[in-house]
């Protein structure tokens, strides 16, 4: 008997070694832009143990094991993962009530699509920054368990302070008179949970202990709007919380290590948050038809604020304009004043040295919906889900960026922002192997990112031709 314990011992162990060796992969022979802004490294090996990064050197520097997984990048390109530092998995341009209701107890199904759809584009990290929180959640914690595979994600929920879809700071309030109150109370408690527009009824103490709660839920990161919701112009926003109460809001957020970030769109709301303390200000440049006064951008470089900034390509800057023209203001939601304004912010933050993050608020499609837009109006669209990333360093490059600064805005930045760059953002040893093999190089033309021959996960080559696996938006 102990001899046949003896010998399955020494198969187990011998089988556990041959899985060990089996998770080791070898990258060899591609150009390796680390997104740390380093030179490249042409030539290069990556060495992988199962889900991290090993080493990265020259060919000869690194040994390979014998039985290693080789796969030959000559002649490509490796960047990190790209992340979405601002990204909502359940928005689409025909989210309403009709569309609320014929896919209501199905948000978790198609928030894990997107997820999917993400990660076969390149974005191996998203945070999103707006939706119904336990649907997200649910989708998060598949993809986190391996029951799912999809982009690593982490969610916020509501943007607190605000209602639900169905409420009166989304649409401006329209749908409110057609929707049956029963149904927008069932589908904006979702997303409301407990941080509401009742809030903002309440002192900054009880703010702070409503804070404590909704962080027990699970969530990964804290939004909260300290102006108003209204896409039309920022002289019709108002603002939300008070100091004292926005000061609660972030202490608690960092009590719990977390990141705290803000919705705002006028240029006190802005000033407001960032004395609040706030780590990432989401979409500061758009401040209605105004510049950027030059003291707020120092604020908010020596704040060391990460700035989420939505960046259009010029292209799209023409196409929302004659849009505008065309439709005598009602093509789109801001004026030619105001799109100028906002474009120009952004030039104004890179060129001071702000940190920027990749942000697109992109979101899938429902083709099986009619939009309320031309065709024109879909072209270069920023919030596409699968597109916004390109279009965004395409935009970013217009604008003065150089590509080696937009890939570390793509990646390191938003891994930074979010206090994860030990584990990802980089390609550094110790760090989860989360890559995109590019056919062509970026730093020629930033247009090359779109060019993925492979896309990596935590060491697993995603087989992007089966996502998504589940289709229910996707045609």
């Amino acid at each position: 008997m102990k001899i046949i314990r003896f010998l399955l011992i020494l198969a187990c162990s011998c089988n556990g070694a041959s899985a060990a060796l089996a998770q080791t992969t070898a990258i060899v022979g591609g150009s390796v832009i680390d997104g740390t802004g380093a030179p490249p490294q042409p030539n290069a090996i990556i060495l992988i143990d199962g889900k991290k990064i090993v080493a990265i050197g020259k060919q000869g520097a690194i040994n390979v094991p014998a039985g290693a997984k080789v796969i030959d990048a000559s002649g490509k390109y490796i960047i990190p993962g790209l992340i979405d530092t601002n990204i909502h998995l359940f928005l689409t341009p025909a989210i309403d009530q009709a569309w609320l209701g014929k896919y209501e107890g199905r948000f978790e199904e198609i928030a894990a699509e997107a997820a999917q759809l993400a990660l076969k584009s390149g974005l191996t990290t998203v945070f999103d920054s707006w939706g119904p929180l336990q649907p997200l959640l649910n989708a998060r914690d598949g993809i986190r368990r391996g029951e799912l595979v999809g982009s690593r994600l982490y969610v916020a929920g509501n943007i607190v302070g605000l209602s639900g879809p169905l409420g009166r700071d989304f649409q401006s309030g329209i749908q409110q008179a057609t929707v049956s109150p029963a149904f927008a109370k069932r589908i904006n408690k979702i997303w409301e949970e407990n941080v509401g527009p009742d809030l903002l009824d309440k002192t900054p103490e009880e703010v702070r202990t409503e804070i404590r709660k909704y962080i027990g839920r699970g969530v990964d990161f804290i939004k909260f709007a300290e102006s108003s919701h209204n896409l039309q112009a920022a002289k019709n926003n108002w603002l939300m919380f008070s100091p004292d109460a926005a000061k609660a809001i972030v202490e608690e957020g960092h009590k719990a290590g977390i990141t705290v970030q803000t919705h705002t769109s006028n240029i006190e709301s802005l000033r407001l948050a960032v004395l609040a303390g706030i780590d990432m200000a989401q979409h500061p440049a758009i401040l209605g038809e105004r510049e950027m006064p030059d003291s707020l951008v120092r604020l908010l470089v020596d704040r060391g604020v990460y700035c989420g900034v939505l960046s259009k390509t010029k292209k799209r800057i023409e196409i929302e304009k004659e849009g505008w023209r065309d439709t005598g203001g009602k093509g789109t939601s801001r004026s030619p004043e105001a799109l100028d304004h906002w474009q120009g912010n952004i030039v104004k933050l890179i060129r001071a040295g702000a940190r920027i993050t990749l942000a697109t608020d992109q979101g899938p499609d429902d083709p099986k919906f009619s939009y309320s837009v031309s065709p024109r109006l879909r072209e270069d669209e920023p919030t596409r889900m699968g597109e916004g990333q390109f279009l965004w360093l395409e935009s970013i490059v217009e604008k003065g960026m150089s590509p080696m600064d937009a890939i570390v805005a793509a990646t390191r930045n938003g891994a930074a922002a979010y206090h994860h760059l030990s584990e990802f953002g980089t390609l550094e040893g110790g760090k989860y192997a989360d890559l995109l093999v590019l056919d062509a190089n970026p730093l020629e033309n930033i247009s090359n990112a779109r060019k993925i021959s492979l896309v990596m996960k935590e060491g697993a080559v995603i087989d992007r031709d089966r996502l998504p696996e589940k289709k229910i938006l996707t045609q």
